[in-house]
């Protein structure tokens, strides 16, 4: 099924071995912030440059509170829970609030059966019940989305933080920031499902577009 030019039975070949090294390395990193910067170093060959505490997956405690003194932001996925063993990241959100808040879906191997959960930065408490599952093969992209909407409710955080400004489009857009690794058009799709809720919205409310 196709929904804004976007293919919802895409399903990834696996989120496990063989895994591209960068890829593996790019979904292992927490820090947001942290992660765009291996990215770009990534892209520009350039990864002999950049030191190894920066390509932990964790930074330490002492390390975090000097990041978030320097700016909030840096803070963004890095007080996401630890990686479980042969646990790894399938996609995430980060909404642009002062502290960068992430939340993302990680998924696990175990006895032919891929385990997911929904984690946040808040022990779970932004997250409703519907929080893990389980699938013999990846998830289609369709079905990721209805997933991380039922544990996360996105569009409640768009209504609490634009509603003041009568959901102004591009500031909306801005603010919440989709990735994945392993699905393509993951961004794109959450973006177009924002102007098409947008606009759903300002006609509820009789506001102008």
């Amino acid at each position: 099924m196709t929904e804004f030019g976007v293919d919802l039975d895409y399903r990834p070949s696996s989120y496990f071995w063989p895994l591209d090294l960068n890829k593996h390395l790019l979904t292992s990193i927490k820090g947001d912030l942290r992660r765009e910067f291996v990215r770009g170093k990534l892209e520009e060959n350039d990864l002999d440059s950049v030191s190894q505490e920066i390509l932990h997956s964790d930074l330490e405690e002492s390390e975090r509170l000097l990041a978030g003194r320097f700016h909030p932001a840096f803070m963004g996925g890095e007080y996401l829970p630890e990686v479980e063993e042969r646990e790894l990241e399938i996609a995430r959100i980060t909404i642009a609030s002062t502290t960068y808040d992430v939340t993302v879906v990680r998924a696990t191997l175990i006895n032919q059966q891929i385990h997911y959960r929904v984690v946040d930065e808040y022990d779970d408490d932004t997250l409703s019940n519907k929080t893990e599952c389980t699938s013999s093969k990846p998830l289609t992209l369709g079905e990721l989305e209805a997933f991380l909407n039922g544990a996360w409710t996105l569009f409640d955080v768009l209504d609490m933080n634009f509603q003041h400004v009568d959901y102004d489009l591009d500031s909306m857009l801005d603010f919440v920031m989709p990735s994945s690794e392993f699905y393509p058009d993951f961004g794109t799709l959450y973006h177009n499902r924002i102007i098409a809720w947008r606009l759903e919205k300002i006609k509820s409310l009789g506001l102008e577009d």
